[in-house]
C-alpha cells in the first residue's frame, strides 16, 4: 500500500424530512384553526394558552407551575 493513496470514508447527508416528517408538518400547517407563533402578538396564542391552563386547573392532579 502506498502512502499516496488514501481511501476516504464518506456518508450521505441525512435528510430529517425523509421519514415523512415534512408531510406531517405540511398537514399541520394547512389544518383548520392552526396558529403560528407570530400570532402571539395579537393575543390569540395567549388566549388559547390561558384556556388550556383554566381547563388543567380543574384537574385535581394538576400541579401549578409558576410563570416566573
Amino acid at each position: 500500500m502506498s502512502l499516496f493513496h488514501h481511501k476516504q470514508l464518506a456518508f450521505a447527508p441525512v435528510d430529517p424530512m425523509a421519514d415523512g416528517l415534512g408531510d406531517d408538518i405540511q398537514a399541520e400547517q394547512t389544518e383548520e384553526g392552526h396558529f403560528e407563533l407570530q400570532e402571539q402578538l395579537d393575543g390569540r396564542l395567549a388566549d388559547e394558552w390561558e384556556e388550556i391552563l383554566t381547563d388543567a386547573r380543574k384537574d385535581p392532579d394538576f400541579t401549578y407551575v409558576s410563570e416566573d
